[in-house]
C-alpha cells in the first residue's frame, strides 16, 4: 500500500508514464481537464439584454457575460458569487442600465452599462446576498440577506440603503414579482427542515412606496416541499411534490384560504433539489404558453407549449436551468455530454432553437465518450436504481476496471453531461459509472426521502448494487471497481468499504468521517440535516456509533486516498486527519494529500490536476495489483 503523505500542497504529483501512452490516441492532460471546463449559470434578462455568470479557470473566479443581442460582451468586474447558506445562488439581477451582482467577498455591486465601471452598493463584511431580483418598477434590489446567523428579504435602493420586508423565518428563498410589480411570493422553512422536507409559501401585495400588504401563507394540503414561485400575469404557480413529484400547481385564494389546482404533468419531478436559491425549471410564456423542465431517469428534458400539448424541444441536449423569457423568446442554460455550457434562445412560436454563446468542443481533436444509462432492477425490498455508465475510451482487451462514483449531497444526484473528470479516466482505459443511489433527487419524494436514517446504509447498498449488476452483465471486471466520492459522497465511500469487500480500493475526497463531530461543528443551513440522515444521536445512539467511519477505521482493509483542504469549512480538516490517523494506528497505510489552501471542493486549477494525477497514480497501481491476482 502506498504511504501516507501530508500537507504537500505544492508537491509535484506523480506524471503519466510516457512508456504506457497509446501513441494512436490524444488524451487531454491532467491540466487540460481543468482548464478547458467552463460553467455557465444564473442567467437573467432586462431590455438591455441577456446576463449570466461563466466560469474562468484562466482567471480563477467567475465572471460577468453581456449578450446586448447582437454582441458578447465582457464586463469587468471582481470574482462573483453568493455565499448564501453556503452553496449561494441569485447572485445576478439586471436593470435596464444596470447589473447588480454579489462579490466572491459578499459585496453587493453596480454595474452601470454605459461605462461598465463597476461601484460598490454595499459592503458589509458580516453579510452574505442571493436570491437578486430586479424591482424595474421601484428602482430597487430584492434579496435574501443573511446577516449575524438570521435571513431576511430585504429590499435594497440604488443608493445602497437595506430595509428589511419581511424576518422571522429562519431561511429564505429567493422572491418572485408579478409581472406589473404589483404582488410578490417567496418561500421560507425552519430549522430542523431541508427546503426539500417542508416549506411555506407566501404571498403579498406591494404598495407604490414597496410596502408589504395583505400578507398571508399557506401550505401544501399535505405535507411536501414548494419551491420556484413564479406568476403568469397576476395568477402564482409553484412546483410543489406534496404528491409524490414536484409539479406545476396554481395557487389561488378564497379569502384565507389556499386552492391548489394542478396542471396536467406527468409523475415527473420537474425540478431539483434546491441547494441554492433562484433556480428557475418552469417559465410561462406568451399566449398562456409553459416552459418546464421534467427529469426522466436522470436526463432532463425541456418541454414547450400549451398545458394540454406540451412538446419537447431542444433534444440534443440533457439538462436545463435558468429558465427566463424576454420579448417573447425562451433563454435557457442547456447542458449535454459532449459540449460546454450553452447559453440558448428558443422561439416558442417555431420551436426553432439559437445558440448565443458556448457549446465549445472541450476535446478538439479528441474522443468525447457518451454515458449510456444504466438500470438496477428492483428487488423485493429495494426498488429500481439508475445511473450513467461511461465506456473507456480506449480499446482494452479485457473488460475494464471501473471507477464508481458517489455523488455529493446526499440530496443531489448525476446527470448525463460534460465532465472532464469523466474523460480523463475514460482516456486513461478505465470505465466510470455515477450513481443516483436512494436519496438522489430527480425520482421522486419517495424516493429522495428514503435515506432519512438510512445514510451509510441504503446509498452503500446501492452503490454495491451497481456494481455487482455491471459486472454480473460483462461490463466491468468485478475484480477491480473502484469507488470514489466528494464531501457526502466521501463518506459513503467510507463506509462501503468498512460494510462490503465489492471495492478494490477508494478514495474520499473531503469526505465526512466523523458526522456527530460535523454535527456540532456545520454551518447553520445543515445543522439539522444529519440528524434527519441518521436519526437524533440522543435517541439513536448505537445507529451513530455504527455509522461512523472513524469508529471503524480497523475494518477498513483496501488501500483508500485521502485529498483535504486546509481551509475547510464543511467538511472541517480534522475530519480526515484524524481518520487517516486512526487507519494508521490500526496498522493501515492510508495516502493523505493535503492542500492547505484550498476550502470545501477544490478550485484553484494547479491543485485539481495535481488531485486529478495522484488519483490516476493510486488508481493504476492497485489496478496492477488486482489484475495481478486474476
Amino acid at each position: 500500500m502506498p504511504g501516507t503523505h501530508d500537507c504537500f500542497s505544492r508537491a509535484e504529483p506523480p506524471g503519466i508514464i510516457e512508456s504506457e501512452r497509446p501513441t494512436s490516441v490524444q488524451r487531454m492532460t491532467a491540466r487540460q481537464a481543468v482548464d478547458g471546463h467552463v460553467q455557465r449559470g444564473e442567467l437573467t434578462a432586462s431590455e438591455a439584454g441577456l446576463f449570466w455568470l461563466e466560469s474562468d479557470s484562466a482567471l480563477g473566479k467567475t465572471v460577468l457575460k453581456w449578450h446586448d443581442g447582437e454582441r458578447l460582451l465582457n464586463l469587468a468586474t471582481p470574482g462573483l458569487g453568493s455565499r448564501v447558506n453556503g452553496y449561494g445562488g441569485g447572485a445576478l439581477s439586471a436593470f435596464p442600465d444596470r447589473v447588480v451582482a454579489v462579490t466572491d467577498r459578499q459585496h453587493l455591486i453596480s454595474v452601470p452599462l454605459g461605462n461598465g465601471h463597476w461601484s460598490t452598493l454595499v459592503d458589509n463584511p458580516d453579510s452574505a446576498w442571493g436570491g437578486l431580483v430586479a424591482d424595474c418598477r421601484r428602482n430597487r434590489l430584492l434579496a435574501v440577506r443573511e446577516w449575524n446567523g438570521q435571513q431576511a428579504l430585504v429590499a435594497i435602493a440604488p443608493d445602497g440603503q437595506c430595509r428589511c420586508l419581511h424576518e422571522g423565518a429562519d431561511f429564505y428563498g429567493a422572491p418572485a414579482l408579478s409581472p406589473d410589480g404589483r404582488r410578490i411570493a417567496w418561500v421560507t422553512w425552519q430549522l430542523p427542515d431541508m427546503p426539500w422536507l417542508r416549506t411555506r409559501l407566501w404571498l403579498a401585495e406591494l404598495d407604490a412606496e414597496g410596502h408589504l400588504q395583505h400578507v398571508q401563507s399557506c401550505v401544501p394540503p399535505m405535507e411536501g416541499s414548494i419551491q420556484q414561485p413564479v406568476f403568469a400575469g397576476q395568477v402564482l404557480w409553484v412546483l410543489s411534490d406534496h404528491q409524490g413529484w414536484w409539479q406545476p400547481w396554481e395557487l389561488t385564494w378564497s379569502g384565507r384560504e389556499a386552492l391548489w389546482t394542478a396542471a396536467p404533468a406527468p409523475a415527473q419531478d420537474h425540478a431539483n433539489a434546491p441547494w441554492q436559491l433562484g433556480e428557475r425549471h418552469h417559465c410561462p410564456l406568451p399566449g398562456g404558453r409553459w416552459a418546464r423542465v421534467r427529469y426522466n431517469q436522470g436526463t432532463g428534458e425541456l418541454w414547450v407549449g400549451s398545458e394540454a400539448a406540451l412538446t419537447r424541444v431542444a433534444t440534443g441536449f440533457t439538462d436545463f436551468r435558468c429558465l427566463s423569457v424576454h420579448d417573447g423568446t425562451l433563454y435557457c442554460v442547456a447542458r449535454s455530454p459532449a459540449r460546454l455550457d450553452v447559453v440558448l434562445a428558443i422561439d416558442p412560436d417555431t420551436l426553432a432553437e439559437h445558440v448565443l454563446a458556448g457549446g465549445e468542443d472541450p476535446l478538439p481533436g479528441m474522443h468525447c465518450q457518451i454515458p449510456e444509462t444504466f438500470l438496477v432492477p428492483r428487488t423485493s425490498s429495494e426498488p429500481a436504481v439508475q445511473g450513467f455508465f461511461y465506456e473507456p475510451t480506449i480499446s482494452v482487451a479485457d473488460r475494464p476496471p471501473v471507477i464508481f462514483v458517489a455523488h455529493g449531497g446526499p440530496t443531489s444526484a448525476v446527470y448525463p453531461v460534460y465532465n472532464p473528470q469523466i474523460q480523463f479516466w475514460c482516456q486513461r482505459g478505465f470505465a466510470v459509472a455515477e450513481v443516483n443511489y436512494r436519496g438522489s433527487s430527480g425520482f421522486g419524494r419517495g424516493f429522495r426521502l428514503s435515506l432519512a436514517s438510512h445514510w451509510g446504509e441504503f446509498d452503500v447498498q446501492d452503490m454495491v448494487r451497481a456494481a455487482r449488476y455491471l459486472s454480473d452483465v460483462g461490463r466491468v471486471d468485478g475484480d477491480r471497481v473502484f469507488v470514489q466520492g466528494r464531501s457526502a459522497g466521501g463518506y459513503t465511500v467510507l463506509m462501503a468499504l468498512i460494510e462490503t469487500d465489492c471495492f478494490v480500493a477508494g478514495a474520499s475526497l473531503f469526505g465526512v468521517t466523523d458526522p456527530r463531530r460535523l454535527r456540532s461543528m456545520t454551518h447553520r443551513f445543515e445543522s439539522g440535516y444529519l440528524d434527519w440522515l441518521l436519526g437524533a444521536p440522543e435517541d439513536q445512539p448505537e445507529r451513530w456509533h455504527a455509522r461512523t467511519p472513524l469508529h471503524h477505521a480497523d475494518r477498513i482493509r483496501t488501500p483508500v486516498i485521502f485529498f483535504q483542504g486546509g481551509q475547510d469549512r464543511v467538511v472541517v480538516p480534522e475530519q480526515t486527519r484524524t481518520m487517516v490517523e486512526s487507519m494508521k494506528a490500526a496498522g493501515h497505510s492510508p495516502e493523505l494529500h493535503w492542500f492547505e489552501d484550498e476550502a470545501h471542493g477544490f478550485r484553484q486549477p494547479e491543485n485539481l490536476a495535481a488531485m486529478l494525477e495522484w488519483l490516476h497514480s493510486f488508481y493504476r497501481r492497485h489496478s496492477r495489483k488486482a489484475n495481478d491476482c486474476l
